[in-house]
């Protein structure tokens, strides 16, 4: 009988044990193809190799890419990427074909093709419910193409955009930004001059709507206070729609896109009341304390936005303009057309998708030299500036911050 009891007992405690030593183990997290992350970090060492690295947290905590990334192959795509509901896309200007890549256990792993007409690349894209609309021009820049993607499964309509071609000297053309309103397609472009060494662009940006979905030309509207409406916008944010439904974007002539530093950096409007270009709104970022020219522009909410401006004296010329920390971020009032400097480090890195806002908070990459890379969290409401997430020392980069699903999620 007391045999019976002890073995009773030593099989309850082995039971418990092992209840234990499951319920304490650790749980996985980042690699599991079934684990879904919020975050996408893609960094670049500096040795050159190129990490994305999927996280949960990124208002504290350090990321090792060495250890907790996947690495990039091909690498620099880092201007080609879009990232939606835990997948990376972007159109392979070299084969034509639009890929789709998941991260699964360390691996950036490629999971789509869909072939696509012509050779060409995307300059632009925009997103009408859960259709991809891209946008660029063939390899010839004699036509502006587009494609109308759906996701599940790949399927893509394809055509030319009623824009007119380079003429007149200028062979290039780029389109800046693209949006809807009131069901009609938006498109800012300019025209450039591309030679073997130079480059330049026109000092009239253009503005044109088109109906949807079938793409005819409505109106063109013509700006000449600027050059260069918005920028690619796989690489950073140039542009967005506020409260209100009025649409905001940035010109940018500095050299890093327009190079026509005579024409200042500004800030315009569309009116969603009647889709027109506002003649009356300018804010003219040159003009400003701010006294140089800037290229990412990121809403933050109640009428406020972030501008991402170079410092002109600390760098000599494109050739040093991403190697030298000399970017600054300045938070503007769109209405007051005020600007407020974030006492943050100088950052580096001429075009970068750095700026995620959630909950109410702003989250910032910075790039410095010595003092460590790191999430910067920015509270609008306090004004408030902290250091979050920390990047290993041999991370020289952060090239792109972004959701990977949507904050419901």
């Amino acid at each position: 009988m007391k045999g019976n009891s002890w073995n009773g007992l030593g099989a309850w405690l082995l039971l418990l044990g092992l209840v234990q030593l499951v319920g304490c183990a650790p749980k996985k997290t980042g690699n599991d193809p079934g684990v879904q992350k919020k975050y996408s970090l893609y960094v670049m060492m500096k040795d050159g190799t190129e990490y994305l690295v999927q996280t949960d947290r990124i208002d504290s905590g350090h990321i090792d890419p060495l250890v907790q990334g996947a690495k990039v192959v091909p690498s620099r795509i880092f201007y080609e990427l879009i990232v939606h509901q835990n997948h990376y896309y972007r159109l392979d200007w070299k084969t034509g074909k639009f890929l789709r890549h998941v991260v699964e256990n360390k691996a950036y792993t490629q999971t789509g093709s869909l072939p696509l007409t012509g050779n060409w690349a995307v300059d632009n894209h925009t997103w009408l419910g859960d259709t991809l609309l891209i946008l660029g021009h063939d390899s010839k820049n004699t036509k502006l193409r587009y494609a109308k993607i759906t996701l599940d499964p790949m399927k893509a309509i394809e055509g030319i955009l009623d824009i007119p071609a380079p003429t007149g000297g200028f062979n290039n053309m780029t389109i800046g930004f693209s949006t809807f309103l009131k069901g009609n397609l938006y498109l800012g472009y300019t025209y450039h001059k591309i030679g073997l060494n130079t480059y330049t662009t026109s000092d009239t940006m253009y503005i044109t709507e088109l109906t949807y979905p079938g793409l005819k030309t409505v109106r063109t509207f013509k700006d000449t206070r600027s050059a260069y409406p918005g920028g690619i916008n796989t690489r950073q944010s140039h542009s967005f729609t506020d409260e209100k439904g009025d649409f905001y974007f940035i010109s940018c002539p500095g050299i890093a896109l327009g190079d026509h530093p005579s024409k200042p950096t500004g800030i315009f409007r569309i009116n969603k009341a009647d889709g027109s270009l506002d003649r009356d709104y300018f804010f003219n970022l040159s003009a400003s304390p701010i006294q140089n020219h800037g290229y990412g522009f990121w809403s933050i909410g109640n009428g406020k936005a972030i501008v991402r401006t170079e410092r002109k004296g600390l760098f000599k010329g494109m050739q040093d303009h991403y190697l030298i920390p000399h970017f600054d971020f300045y938070v503007l009032d769109l209405a007051r057309q005020t600007t407020s400097r974030l006492n943050l480090p100088l950052d580096k890195g001429t075009a970068r998708n750095c700026i995620l806002v959630e909950n109410g908070l702003v989250y910032i990459t910075v790039n410095p030299n010595t003092e460590g890379s790191y999430v910067w969290i920015y509270d609008p409401q306090t004004g408030s500036l902290r250091k979050g997430l920390h990047f290993d020392a041999q991370v020289d980069y952060v090239l792109r911050l972004e959701r990977l699903n949507s904050l419901s999620d």
